[in-house]
């Protein structure tokens, strides 16, 4: 996959450096990954949420942080739209 606004996951890596390694993680992880529908993400990634229009919630690092993507899977693209905090998390709106 392509992942595209990765500005923003190095936004919080420099605010949250505990976070750096998860986050590392998953974007290498995402970027070798080969995502057809929702069931590819669910198979390795069990406690994402899914939302409508391609909406994606991960849980970073114990559900201490989560990540909000939008993937286009025909063309393999994931945009990443935010990340923060489970707090932070809290007050976003859908």
């Amino acid at each position: 996959m392509r992942v595209l606004n990765k500005e923003i996951l190095d936004s919080l890596k420099r605010r949250h450096t505990d976070a750096r390694s998860q986050v590392d993680a998953w974007l290498a992880e995402v970027e070798d990954a080969e995502w057809g529908s929702p069931k590819d993400i669910e198979a390795r990634f069990a406690s994402a949420s899914f939302l409508p229009n391609n909406r994606v919630v991960f849980n970073l690092k114990g559900n201490n942080y989560r990540l909000d993507v939008k993937v286009t899977y025909n063309t393999k693209i994931v945009l990443v739209k935010r990340i923060g905090t489970h707090a932070e998390y809290d007050k976003w709106t859908f």
